[in-house]
């Protein structure tokens, strides 16, 4: 059974940080691209940051360039997304995706609310 299990989110004040996790169960996680994403009420999911599989290249939306670090740990199947800076409007719900050719699987989502 595929999992994608996040953890991390939570509130945080304006300028402050956060690291979210991805446990990834049911699947070869190192054979698979991970991404996060986010949407916030009312808006359309949008790409975060994205990690290739051995974890040697990145990208970032951005918006959150400089500010935000996806990293990957193979060997504990998990994925991070350390979040610096925080920002009001990045308030929303944090999601994140493995992908491997024409397969695709999401997790259920960590809420990351800034607000002072």
């Amino acid at each position: 059974q595929v999992q994608l299990v996040e953890s991390g989110g939570g509130l945080v004040q304006p300028g402050g940080s956060l690291r979210l996790s991805c446990a990834a169960s049911g699947f070869t996680f190192s054979n698979y691209v991970m991404s996060w994403y986010r949407q916030a009420p009312g808006k359309e999911r949008e790409l975060v940051a994205g990690i290739v599989r051995g974890g040697t290249s990145t990208n970032y939306a951005d918006s959150v360039k400089g500010r935000f670090t996806i990293s990957r740990d193979n060997a504990k199947n998990t994925v991070y997304l350390q979040m610096n800076s925080l920002k009001h409007e990045e308030t929303a719900a944090y999601y994140c995706k493995a992908t491997n050719r024409g397969y695709e699987y999401w997790g259920q989502g960590t809420q990351v609310t800034v607000s002072s």
